[in-house]
């Protein structure tokens, strides 16, 4: 493995992944730009069945194999990123497959964390796909994070590791572990900086499922899992396959 740019805080991309498929290709490539400027990305294979895990070899620093789930992966990347780092706090990026960076995320995330006021944040969101409805999706999720400090996966949530450790990191659980990281960083490290730059994420689950569809089923979701529902009974209503 090569080392980190010495002059910038070391920043590692931590990308989880399951059958992916040809979509991988291109979220590979979109970070390599990070990559030349001294970013490492680090992919996390939570058991796919295609050649996800192969693809990415070719593209990533390094390639990990965990058990399937997004805090899982996410967690067993931050680790491995925090083992690579040794004594240095590096930045900790939580990128989607689905979701790209804008051209110059990493410069922007190290400018977030420079002043040391905050110890994590989050980017605003765009869905790719035209019409208002979408459109309306993206302000609410954007003005809901601010208000709340709620970061979702959607809106690739960044971190400093030793924040990131003290907070606990990712729980193990099979659902809303987005959503539980930021309640456990807003306890320990405060408020998140919620940057109004744009990541970009896919509408495919919307328009696979239908859009009011998902829109009902997020907000159902949401209001069980804060209302105490199991995250393992959410996931099944969500879609994901149990463990094996």
């Amino acid at each position: 493995m090569k080392d980190a740019c010495c002059d910038a805080p070391r920043l590692f991309i931590v990308m989880p992944v399951l059958d992916e498929g040809i979509a991988l290709a291109e979220a590979l490539a979109a970070v390599q730009p990070m990559r030349q400027r001294g970013a490492r990305l680090i992919v996390v294979d939570g058991g796919s069945s295609d050649d996800s895990a192969l693809l990415a070899g070719e593209w990533a620093d390094e390639v990990l194999r965990a058990p399937r789930g997004r805090g899982a992966q996410m967690h067993a990347g931050a680790l491995a990123a925090i083992a690579w780092a040794a004594l240095a706090d590096p930045i900790l990026v939580f990128l989607h497959a689905d979701t790209r960076l804008p051209p110059h995320g990493d410069d922007l995330v190290r400018m977030a964390l420079a002043d040391g006021r905050c110890a994590w944040g989050r980017f605003d969101v765009r869905i790719d796909a035209a019409g208002w409805r979408f459109r309306m999706v993206e302000k609410l999720m954007n003005l809901r994070s601010r208000l709340t400090g709620i970061a979702t996966g959607d809106q690739a949530l960044f971190v400093r590791a030793s924040a990131y450790l003290a907070a606990g990191g990712f729980p193990d659980i099979a659902l809303m572990e987005d959503i539980a990281l930021s309640r456990l960083l807003l306890g320990s490290a405060g408020r998140p900086h919620c940057l109004r730059t744009r990541v970009v994420t896919s509408a495919r689950r919307w328009q696979r499922h239908g859009f009011w569809r998902v829109v009902l089923l997020m907000w159902q979701l949401r209001a069980a899992y804060f209302l105490g529902t199991p995250p393992e009974r959410l996931a099944r209503r969500y879609g994901y396959r149990p463990r094996v």
